[in-house]
């Protein structure tokens, strides 16, 4: 019998748009067996997403966390990790403030581009940690802008006024977190770094190095093309294959809890090493 895998889906607690219950469901309608909730540096909706579950769906707790890689914001996947492990909660909370100082820093550059009460407004949408989603639909509903797109063109997208990094650990201090929960770390969306083959192999042996176990071979759907190339880096480094959706929302139909791309054969799924 085999089984559909989501294990990358997002929800409210962080810049998802549904609630964790509200994922749960949609991803029973859609025929998910298998759901990784891995909301970006918190793990406040694995619970409530395993008590939504029930006995027909299984969840696979776990959180999307954020590191620096050569100067690049580099995600890394925490799969069947221990909520309650105390270095992973000090973790969490150490992530929390960096999100925190950035929102604050986002908020002050739009007051001064005229954008006002952005803080507040942000806050209002925001049930986990305020990112610039956030940002965005306050903007819409003030009367601002008149899409996520444009708030993104004109305010939040690279290289405009809401454009903060954030000052994320090393890659390797990240991964150490997700290990020493006993879980399992794999390199999120690869071939979304818009990175050469030298410098990915460079990433992935550096994550292999940190103890990075996985990556995704699948992000979403795909062309068979990249999924060809990224089984062959997987192959190459020895990495066990995970797939997601990347679920953030449910405009994209196209990233649907279970909605991705299948994973190619001859990769080794993460699951069978459960």
């Amino acid at each position: 019998m085999s089984y559909l895998y989501d294990l990358h889906t997002h929800s409210t607690c962080s810049d998802g748009q549904l609630s964790p219950k509200e994922l749960v469901r949609l991803a029973k309608d859609n025929g998910v067996d298998v759901l990784a909730l891995t909301d970006h540096d918190t793990l406040e909706g694995v619970s409530m997403a395993i008590s939504a579950a029930g006995d027909d769906l299984h969840i696979v707790p776990g959180i999307e966390l954020s590191s620096l890689w050569n100067g690049r914001n580099i995600h890394v996947v925490g799969l069947q990790v221990d909520i309650d492990c105390p270095m992973l909660a000090s973790a969490v909370e150490q992530q929390s403030e960096i999100r925190i100082e950035r929102a604050k820093t986002i908020a002050m550059r739009l007051e001064k581009a005229g954008i006002l009460g952005a803080w507040d407004g942000a806050k209002h949408y925001a049930e986990g940690s305020i990112g610039r989603p956030h940002f965005a639909q306050y903007m819409i509903d003030a009367g601002y802008v008149d899409s996520f797109a444009q708030a993104f063109k004109r305010y939040l997208g690279s290289g405009k006024i809401g454009d903060v990094k954030n000052r994320w650990p090393a890659l390797a201090e990240v991964v150490s977190w997700i290990t020493a929960s006993g879980g399992i770390a794999v390199l999120a969306h690869p071939d979304k770094y818009d990175l050469t083959r030298t410098k990915l192999y460079t990433l992935l042996q550096d994550f292999v190095n940190a103890g990075g176990q996985a990556m995704e071979v699948v992000s979403g759907q795909q062309e068979p093309a990249v999924t060809s190339k990224l089984l062959r880096a997987a192959e190459d480094f020895s990495l066990l294959a995970s797939c997601g959706s990347d679920f953030h929302s449910t405009e994209n139909l196209w990233q649907s809890p279970g909605k991705m791309s299948l994973l190619p054969k001859g990769c080794k799924p993460i699951w069978e090493a459960w």
